[in-house]
């Protein structure tokens, strides 16, 4: 069995193919360079999100560019976890953690969402977007969460899939145990609906909120245990729960120490 040492693990927006070379952008290329000082025909892994994972090699470095030619492709596209979490944004880095490990955890879809009691007003969508780029490459998963923009609690549920379940922590301690109603999900057959949370604001949810949500159809109040959670400790312990009873948490890793195990003889 052959192991690659890579160098880097990024992602672009560019279609992958092979023959094709491609150039990094200028973060990119000042990671490459000035960072991880790439030397030409060392090798950097390359992920879409839509063309599946394509090893690819370094050339033409100049001072502060390169191409990475696309050598050969890697995996085919694996779809992730149809998961979506919907969250009120946190104060200071709590909010650049939560979706850090949100996305670690394989959430498609992030919905920052202002509620009555959220204590900050500010989102920067494109540092999220970049924060879940840099831990998608991190993580060897083969895609990046969607970012949406920020909107309003009820904007949400009007908006929000009939056909997908919204799961809502209660720490009121009026939801049913989250593992007791994933399992049941599972072993219902019939009842095949994405997943979505919803993760109130460190003063919780208003009680006109609660009301609102309890006459959703499509939403399942759950409980998290007899522990008082801080949000993000909440959305990690649901999302964790998640892949655990009815996600991907089955499958195996891939690398191990920077290498890249290739099955093929």
């Amino acid at each position: 069995m052959n192991d690659i040492k890579i160098k880097a693990r990024l992602f672009t927006v560019h279609d992958l193919e092979a023959g094709i070379t491609i150039t990094p952008n200028t973060d990119q290329a000042h990671y490459l360079l000035k960072v991880m000082r790439v030397q030409d025909s060392e090798q950097v892994v390359l992920f879409n999100g839509r063309d599946g994972e394509w090893l690819s090699a370094v050339r033409t470095i100049s001072k502060k560019s390169c191409g990475l030619e696309i050598m050969e492709q890697l995996r085919p596209q694996i779809p992730e976890s149809d998961l979506w979490l919907a969250f009120a944004p946190l104060k200071k880095s709590n909010t650049d953690f939560l979706v850090e490990k949100a996305t670690e955890l394989g959430v498609s879809r992030l919905l920052p969402v202002f509620t009555e009691n959220t204590n900050t007003t500010r989102v920067k969508s494109e540092r999220l977007a970049a924060i879940a780029t840099e831990a998608a490459e991190q993580c060897d998963r083969m895609s990046v969460p969607e970012i949406s923009r920020v909107q309003n609690l009820t904007d949400l549920i009007t908006g929000w899939p009939a056909g997908r379940t919204l799961l809502v922590p209660d720490e009121t301690g009026g939801g049913q145990s989250l593992k007791s109603v994933l399992e049941t999900s599972i072993e219902d057959r019939d009842k095949k609906n994405p997943h979505g949370f919803l993760i109130g604001p460190e003063g919780g949810f208003a009680a006109s909120e609660l009301d609102a949500l309890d006459k959703l159809p499509f939403v399942s109040r759950v409980g998290l245990g007899p522990r008082i959670l801080r949000a993000e400790t909440a959305a990690l312990a649901a999302l964790s729960c998640f892949q655990a009873v009815a996600g991907d948490w089955q499958q195996a890793p891939r690398f191990n120490n920077g290498y890249f195990f290739n099955a093929r003889k």
